[in-house]
């Protein structure tokens, strides 16, 4: 793999935490004080439109510092891990170009794995197969999943079919365990050669909750539905990726009648809440991650001046 960190290069930095802890605001700080421009490490964000429900960063925050891997992909297209790596190699690139620091920030963990420790040996998408398996019941897929590979269903988020259909895609097409394919991923660190630290942000149970209710709230009052609606019109439930972003599948959910505007509302907060919980999980498991707890009343600028950067270069 091309080296994309090269000699007197800035070395990237990284910050993770699940959704609502507060990354993109310190993010932002950070990268005033070292020097830096964000690599959003986010898989709804890449997609254009999708704006209000991501808690995209405004265009006031993108002037004031300069973000990549924003607004990448019509809702028309596919986008993995492997599109992924390929974009965020080029913006390295050309942040370290200009003599600045990349910084990975967001909370999807598989986006970070990929560019820490590579995609390893998985096979491409078969149209065929996951057609067949995407039109097959959930709970079907999942009993499947159990019998032919345990570990993985132990491990997997069950309410997420894309991630299902993906495990029994890539079991059904090479004969092994996806676990198995996962604990073999490439040990030569991926695209950095290096295994460094990933600085994940934390709060108290309690704080998180209140700030991820405030959001949600906050997302409806400035227009999640009518988004949605245009959305709909783009053709957002075309996409099964987009359509996993919490936030509109419920609201298009709402749209057809099935629920009510405050039940839905609702319904965002928790599951938004149970996805916190799972990304903090993950991220603790998978990645070298240092946890940084925050405070309540912790001001962005304040943690921002206190993340560890040794000006490193490589």
């Amino acid at each position: 793999m091309r080296d994309v960190n090269p000699p007197s290069s800035p070395a990237p930095v990284f910050l993770a935490g699940p959704t609502a802890v507060g990354k993109s605001a310190i993010a932002l700080g950070w990268a005033e004080r070292i020097g830096g421009e964000i690599i959003s490490v986010d898989s709804m964000q890449v997609y254009r439109g999708l704006d209000i429900g991501t808690a995209k960063p405004s265009p006031a925050e993108q002037a004031r510092v300069p973000h990549h891997l924003i607004d990448v992909a019509d809702l028309a297209e596919a986008f993995d891990a492997a599109k992924f790596l390929r974009l965020a190699q080029a913006a390295v690139q050309t942040v370290q170009a200009r003599g600045r620091v990349p910084i990975f920030c967001g909370g999807t963990g598989l986006y970070f794995k990929a560019w820490l420790e590579g995609l390893g040996d998985a096979p491409p998408a078969d149209a065929a197969v996951r057609a067949e398996l995407a039109a097959t019941p959930l709970a079907e897929l999942l009993v499947e999943l159990k019998q032919r590979d345990p570990e993985c269903f132990a491990r997997i988020d069950r309410q997420n079919p894309r991630r299902v259909v993906r495990a029994l895609e890539v079991i059904r097409l090479t004969g092994q365990p996806f676990s198995k394919q996962r604990a073999e991923w490439n040990a030569e660190r991926g695209a950095t050669g290096q295994a460094p630290t990933v600085i994940g942000l934390t709060r108290e149970p309690e704080d998180l909750r209140a700030r991820i209710e405030a959001r949600v709230d906050a997302m409806f009052a400035a227009g999640l539905v009518d988004e949605t609606s245009r959305l709909l019109t783009a053709g957002l439930e075309r996409n099964p990726t987009a359509m996993q972003a919490i936030g509109y599948r419920q609201v298009v959910e709402h749209l057809r009648g099935e629920r009510g505007l405050s039940e839905t509302i609702a319904l965002v907060k928790t599951r938004t809440w149970q996805f916190a919980r799972r990304q903090r999980t993950w991220l603790r498991r998978q990645l070298p991650v240092v946890w940084v707890p925050l405070t309540a009343d912790a001001a962005p600028a304040a943690v921002a001046e206190c993340l560890p950067w040794q000006g490193a270069r490589t």
